[in-house]
């Protein structure tokens, strides 16, 4: 019995939005209700020299953006909570969206003055594509920003979902005064004083009582009756299976910052959010109460601890038990593995666990053995689909600028490569290294990281390409395939897995060259087999 308890007690869930919305801030605050940390630091002060718990990249502190979505669990209130923090800043997308397969519930978190920003669109469709259950939090409350209902509007219209506020702001900006927490019926007044851990709770059973005058005031009491009026007429109510099937999307109002409205979120996320699901592959359906272990590695970190050279390949336990030191098959190579310390995290922090269940992440030491994708089971053969590699949008040459440090740098870059930072390809003609990747940060990180965790140093030359396309000829061996590979031979390059990629530098010359050979597919995405 204890294995499906404790399924039922595991919550496993991403935080996505747009750079700046206050994810990491969110995030830092949950933890502190959950008793994981004592003191949280805000992403943007520098004057709080800690930082915040899972921004553990030098680059990530210094820039106030996170670089790498971080894993980290937590208790409360007896329900193993496990976050995926991810990064908001659109160069980083493709990790973003890799996280997005090893999540079972979202929040989206969306700046009160701001709205819904273009990043926060895009990962939203994302999720809808997939009927993640999402709950959204609008943040900074404290600060000016647009009506409440006009935010509810803009998020119904821009993110085409269905909303139903479970909790309503006091006011707004200046004049914010609490929330009146909807879900549970209470109010919980702002006093504006963050080092105050948590503000008291005011349960009122009847919203029309003279005890809310005296709280808030004679005015403030009149507008928030009229307002929760108009919630009741305007919006549905609240249908647990209707957001479990991603049709309906609970709104939290609050400002992570000064920890507001944090409680209630996290008091009714554990209520509603879903247990860990089932999860398609490409033989079957896999439920997570199926006692075979199976599970699939959604992201590889190099050098998580600069003191020693190590990789982790995250994995989510998709169904069965994972167990220490037993040996499980590697899909792809056809390997028995076993693992002696596989880690359970908190930012960090790292312990070694003995068994874990569907819908915890668990990191394992890896030696190269991994790719993005891998699927490990007990023994059968699963394949988990949905992580595919898109083309790239910026590409550059690499070039070595400290030539006794050779080795290195291509360690690193194999390294770096590996963990799906951005996409390698060699040219055939010349050997020459390019580096493609979705968003111009990119080149920095690796630049910087190279230095800084492989004591290499690169530099970039820029190269015009438009698109990199895969090629897919229908006959490897006819003339009209030779005759490509020898025309183009300019243009070809490898990609790390050695399959053959057309680097187009036009979008007319492509379009040119799917007329000229009719016979060879030219495809945006790796995963075309």
């Amino acid at each position: 019995m204890k294995f499906t308890e404790e399924i039922k007690r595991r919550r496993t869930f991403g935080i996505i939005s747009h750079p700046d919305a206050g994810k990491t801030t969110l995030t830092e605050k949950l933890l502190l209700f959950g008793g994981a940390i004592q003191e949280a630091g805000a992403v943007k002060s520098n004057k709080i020299k800690k930082g915040a718990t899972s921004d553990f990249m030098e680059i990530e502190r210094q820039r106030g953006i996170s670089v790498a979505t971080s894993v980290l669990a937590f208790e409360y209130n007896g329900i193993k909570i496990n976050i995926l923090d991810t990064p908001g800043h659109k160069d980083f997308a493709e990790d973003t969206y890799r996280t997005l397969t090893a999540v079972d519930s979202v929040i989206v978190v969306i700046d009160v003055a701001k709205g819904v920003e273009e990043q926060t669109e895009k990962l939203v469709e994302v999720c809808r594509m997939r009927n993640i259950p999402m709950i959204v939090f609008i943040n900074k409350l404290d600060r000016e920003g647009k009506d409440a209902f006009e935010l509810l509007d803009e998020i119904e219209q821009k993110l085409k979902l269905k909303v139903i506020p479970l909790s309503f702001p006091i006011g707004m900006g200046y004049e914010f005064k609490g929330i009146y927490n909807i879900w549970e019926q209470n109010i919980n007044l702002f006093s504006g004083d963050n080092r105050k851990n948590i503000e008291e709770t005011i349960e009122i059973s009847d919203i029309n009582s003279s005890e809310v005058n005296s709280l808030i005031g004679d005015k403030s009491a009149e507008t928030l009756r009229e307002e929760l009026e108009l919630v009741e007429g305007i919006y549905p109510s609240f249908d647990r299976e209707e957001y479990l099937n991603g049709n309906l999307q609970p709104v939290f109002f609050g400002s992570a910052l000064n920890n507001f409205g944090v409680r209630e979120l996290l008091d009714c996320f554990v209520d509603i959010a879903p247990k860990p699901r089932a999860k398609n592959s490409e033989e079957r359906l896999v439920k997570p109460d199926e006692k075979q272990f199976t599970g699939f590695v959604f992201k590889i970190h190099a050098n998580m601890d600069p003191k020693h050279r190590d990789r982790l390949a995250f994995i989510k336990i998709v169904s069965g038990e994972f167990k220490r030191n037993t040996p499980y098959l590697h899909v792809r190579n056809n390997k028995k593995m076993k693992f002696s310390s596989p880690n359970a995290f908190f930012a960090e922090k790292k312990e070694i666990v003995d068994v874990s269940y569907p819908g915890d992440i668990v990191g394992l030491h890896d030696t190269g053995n991994f790719k993005i994708g891998d699927t490990l089971t007990e023994g059968e053969i699963i394949n988990y689909k949905g992580i595919p590699s898109f083309s790239p949008e910026h590409f550059r040459y690499i070039n070595n600028a400290d030539p006794l440090k050779s080795k290195q740098l291509y360690k690193g870059i194999d390294q770096l490569m590996d963990e799906g930072v951005a996409q390698l390809f060699t040219l055939e003609l010349n050997g020459r290294k390019v580096i493609g990747t979705v968003g111009a940060l990119q080149y920095e990180v690796i630049q910087y990281r190279l230095e800084h965790e492989y004591g290499a140093k690169c530099t970039y030359e820029n190269l015009n390409v438009y698109k990199a396309c895969w090629v897919d000829p229908e006959d490897p061996k006819n003339d009209e395939y030779k005759d490509f590979l020898r025309v183009k031979q300019r243009f070809l390059a490898k990609d790390k897995q050695g399959q053959l990629v057309f680097l187009a530098d036009s979008a007319f010359s492509l379009q040119m060259t799917e007329q000229k050979y009719p016979s060879i597919k030219f495809h945006y995405v790796s995963e075309f087999k």
